[in-house]
C-alpha cells in the first residue's frame, strides 16, 4: 500500500463511478449506456459491506472471493447489511464480463440500486477503472515488477454505515 488506508471512522472518498447501465431505448446486442454512480448513492443512509480486490479474472479474487460474498450474500444481508459490492480497479466492461463468467445472476429490469438494471441481482460489481476511490481510501498499489500490474487496489474488505467506515480488515 502506497499511503496512509483510511481508518475506522472515517469517510469514504466522495468519487463518482463510471457505470453502465441498461437502457430499454437501445437496440442491439448492447443496449447499456453509461451512467454516473456516486459514492452518495452507494452509501448515504444504508450499511453497505465492500470488499475490494486486486483485479477481475484473477485466480483467488475469482476462486475464493467473489464466489464466497456471492454464496454468503443472504447471511451477511440478515447482519443489517442493505447491500455488498466488489470493487476492483477495472472498468465497467471488464467488471460486467468477469460477473456473467462468474455466473453471477444479472439484474434486468430492477432499477433501484443506481447500478441497475445491467449489474447483478446479489452482490454488485463496483468498477473503479480510474483508481479514484482507491486512492481515497489509501489502498493504491503497483506490483509492476512482481506481476506487471500496473495500478491496482489492495486487498481490504470493510462494513460501511452512512458513508463512514465501521470496521476495515486490510490483507
Amino acid at each position: 500500500v502506497e499511503s496512509m488506508p483510511l481508518a475506522e471512522g472515517a469517510e469514504v472518498p466522495k468519487v463518482v463511478f463510471k457505470a453502465r447501465v441498461r437502457d430499454a431505448s437501445i437496440p442491439g446486442d448492447n443496449p447499456f449506456t453509461w451512467k454516473d454512480v456516486t459514492t452518495e448513492d452507494i452509501f448515504s443512509g444504508k450499511r453497505v459491506v465492500v470488499f475490494s480486490l486486486p483485479g477481475a479474472f484473477t485466480p483467488t479474487c475469482s476462486s475464493t472471493h467473489l464466489p464466497g460474498y456471492q454464496g454468503d450474500y443472504e447471511a451477511i444481508k440478515a447482519c443489517g447489511v442493505d447491500e455488498i459490492y466488489c470493487l476492483s480497479v477495472n472498468d465497467a466492461f471488464v467488471m460486467r464480463q468477469w460477473g456473467l463468467h462468474q455466473g453471477l445472476e444479472e439484474e434486468k429490469e430492477d432499477a433501484s440500486n443506481k447500478l441497475n438494471p445491467g449489474n447483478f441481482k446479489k452482490v454488485k460489481l463496483l468498477p473503479d477503472g480510474a483508481c479514484l476511490f482507491t486512492r481515497g481510501m489509501g489502498m493504491s498499489c503497483v506490483w509492476e515488477k512482481e506481476r506487471g500490474f500496473g495500478e491496482r487496489s489492495w486487498r481490504y474488505s470493510m462494513c460501511v454505515a452512512d458513508g463512514k467506515i465501521e470496521k476495515i480488515f486490510v490483507e
